[in-house]
């Protein structure tokens, strides 16, 4: 038996930078291994398979890849309450408004900044020049987004300024492939964070102190979504208005039903914090860890295979293990909370499961929603057992380095890694390893492997992306 005191922040943040780096890891896994025939359809998205990655939006079922990005967004709802409450002792709350806008802003032309960087998006053609500037435009981000220990506020401040200023002349002097710049062309995903950042920050804000406010916003948003559909309602309407199309639709805020439940685990996590509590770890916490994370993998089998009512006995028995382990282990309450949210949800989920079709990311179904959450809840509760018995302390502490630096890691890959690759001529060697399922499989790994070494580097050197 061990005992592990989180008393300082870096050991209590340890465990969300862990999910986080995680999620970014296997975002960039999904994306570099093999696509066609080569590996089995359970390594992409579940509405794109193999051999043509067409989507398919009545196939229902998820994969490992589509839980990476809800475990990204739960992580940045966690991530509030840890990150603005000190901030709200420390100054007044339209200050803190403000932030919240400009970061809003800045995620915006992160996005449309990045897409426009990427090579092929220049030209279909890309060729040396094309994969050169994209690597100039990973360069430049760091001008624009970098902060360092060590540099004056008057210095960055000036790096900034001339960032921005070659960003933008790139985008407007560049002629890209398709007649030029264009705003409605951006990185989908970051445009959801950026709206998720928005709502859900201020959403905090404003429901810091009744935390049962901030759970009643979702029937509303749910009622929306549901009598939206209804042509000529003003349900529709609303759901339709978009000022800003390139930038915000209402269709975004279906998660933040994710990110709110994000907020009620930044909310224990701080407490954690406050508290100075610790864990104690035990056999039954690790088996409890362990069986959180088997019921995160046995649901995404069994919903990917169709195999809904064996998957729901199965939850229910494993639950029932969980609480009665829960009941001997004594754990403070606030543990309890992630683990019982978690199921809560996951329950949740699978008893909507068969709603709009069956479970689906894209178009995402409110099962995804609620299941994904679960899932969320049950493995930062399990990550929490296992760094504090320090079993595998190296992996988590690498893991969350690249977590901290989660905008280095989502870019690294395509804006500097894959060029480079190109320019070297590697690349051509490189897929050759697609010729198999477990070369295609290792050239995921390698190249991911790569961008965390990339990440961790900077992490190391206290340099980081923000915004």
């Amino acid at each position: 038996m061990s005992q592990t005191n989180v008393k300082t922040q870096a050991n209590r943040l340890i465990t969300l930078d862990c999910f986080r780096g995680l999620a970014i890891l296997l975002m960039v896994l999904s994306g570099s291994i093999a696509f066609g025939d080569v590996l089995p359809a359970w390594m992409y998205h579940a509405q794109v398979p193999p051999p043509l990655h067409k989507f398919m939006p009545t196939l229902a079922g998820i994969t490992w890849v589509d839980l990476v990005f809800p475990f990204f967004l739960f992580s940045m709802g966690a991530a509030f309450p840890l990150a603005l409450k000190s901030q709200l002792a420390k100054t007044e709350t339209k200050h803190i408004v403000f932030k919240i806008l400009k970061r809003y802003v800045l995620l915006l032309f992160f996005a449309i900044f990045t897409h426009h960087a990427k090579a092929w998006v220049m030209n279909s053609q890309a060729n040396l020049t094309e994969n050169l500037l994209s690597i100039g435009c990973f360069i430049l981000l760091f001008l624009m987004f970098a902060k360092t220990s060590v540099e004056s506020k008057l210095t960055s401040n000036i790096s900034q300024v001339i960032g921005f200023v070659l960003a933008i002349a790139f985008l407007i002097l560049y002629p890209f492939k398709d007649g030029g710049f264009n705003i409605f062309k951006s990185d989908i995903i970051i445009v959801v964070l950026a709206n998720m950042a928005l709502f859900g920050s201020l959403i905090w804000v404003l429901t810091q102190k009744t935390p049962w406010l901030r759970l009643a916003i979702l029937p509303f948003i749910m009622a929306i979504f549901l009598s939206g559909k209804e042509a000529g309602s003003w349900q529709n309407i609303v759901f339709n208005w978009s000022p800003i199309p390139w930038a915000y639709t209402f269709y975004y805020l279906k998660y933040l039903f994710i990110i709110i439940p994000g907020t009620f685990a930044g909310d224990w996590l701080l407490k954690t914090q406050e508290e100075n509590l610790t864990i104690t770890t035990s056999k039954k916490l690790i088996v409890m860890a362990l069986l959180c994370l088997l019921v995160v993998i046995l649901n995404t089998c069994f919903l990917y295979n169709r195999l809904l009512i064996l998957n729901l006995s199965v939850t229910f028995l494993l639950s029932a293990i969980l609480f009665y382990l829960n009941y001997l282990s004594k754990l403070n309450k606030v543990y309890q909370n992630l683990m019982s949210a978690g199921i809560l949800l996951l329950i949740l989920g699978l008893f909507f499961e068969s709603y709009e079709g069956g479970i689906k990311k894209d178009p995402s179904t409110f099962s995804y929603y609620f299941v994904t959450s679960g899932m969320s809840f049950l493995t930062i509760f399990s990550f929490l057992i296992i760094e504090s018995s320090g079993y595998v302390k190296l992996g988590f502490r690498w893991t969350a380095k690249v977590g901290q630096n989660p905008m280095i890691a989502y870019t690294a890959g395509s804006l500097f890694l894959l060029p480079l690759l190109k320019i070297t001529h590697v690349e051509s060697l490189f897929n050759q390893l697609n010729q198999t399922a477990w070369g295609g499989f290792s050239k995921g790994v390698i190249f991911t492997t790569i961008v965390a070494i990339l990440a961790i580097f900077f992490t190391n050197r206290r340099i980081f992306w923000k915004t």
